[in-house]
């Protein structure tokens, strides 16, 4: 089967060795230690001329949970507008209410401009810490997301395996899910087996020493080496 390979990418730098490595899409984002927040817009337009390979953007104005409020909706409408005219191919996004359930409306306006823009929509791991992980699917695809990243409502994909595999189930193929978090090259081709899912999400990541520490950017020699166990299913 064709499983194609998604990075989650910190950095400029990351998404390059992304690309290099054999990944079919980047996410970009910034501050992975709190999950992933909105990239600058200078991370975004240098990326995009980067790349020859799918850009996609993580747009979550602050860290903590995903209900947002009206300044914030804003925000957000603002940087799915930016995306579209730095050229990316598509954002990623979600919003809950206080209960746990989607938040319809923001995700309505949301997806309205990027849809209206030609970016495709990936409904983010707020999945994961929402009520019910299969309603918020079905309200996924209602809404007219193109993917869903998920856990499976677990810590990790490998943890959460069997919901992903019921997921995809259920999806029938009226949305792409993604299996992500604690996906590497060890276990990588074993989710897709059993989820038979065509993408999956993985940082890539390999410490590299830095000025003030150590930093995890996604490794080039990683990327490929989850893209070589891909291929061999």
């Amino acid at each position: 089967m064709i499983c194609n390979l998604e990075v989650c990418a910190n950095s400029v730098m990351s998404a390059i060795a992304a690309q290099e490595g054999g990944a079919q899409r980047v996410e970009l984002c910034s501050v992975l230690g709190v999950g992933g927040v909105t990239p600058s817009y200078g991370a975004i337009r240098s990326a995009r001329e980067a790349l020859h390979i799918e850009l996609n953007v993580l747009l979550r104005p602050r860290e903590g949970n995903f209900v947002y409020n009206e300044v914030e909706i804003r925000e957000v409408e603002a940087d799915i507008r930016a995306c579209a005219e730095l050229g990316v191919n598509g954002v990623v996004i979600g919003a809950l209410d206080f209960m746990g359930n989607v938040d319809r409306a923001a995700m309505e306006r949301w997806i309205r401009i990027a849809k209206d823009a030609g970016l495709s929509v990936t409904f983010h791991r707020a999945i994961d810490v929402s009520r019910d992980v299969f309603q918020t699917l079905e309200e996924a695809i209602d809404l007219g997301c193109d993917c869903v990243l998920t856990s499976g409502g677990y810590a990790t994909a490998p943890e959460g395996v069997d919901v992903l595999q019921e997921m995809v189930r259920v999806a029938n193929g009226r949305i792409v899910i993604m299996p992500g978090s604690g996906v590497n090259p060890e276990n990588a081709a074993a989710i897709i087996r059993q989820t038979q899912a065509s993408f999956i999400h993985s940082s890539a990541r390999k410490n590299r020493p830095a000025e003030d520490g150590w930093t995890g950017w996604s490794d080039a020699s990683v990327v490929r080496e989850i893209r070589n166990q891909l291929d061999l299913l």
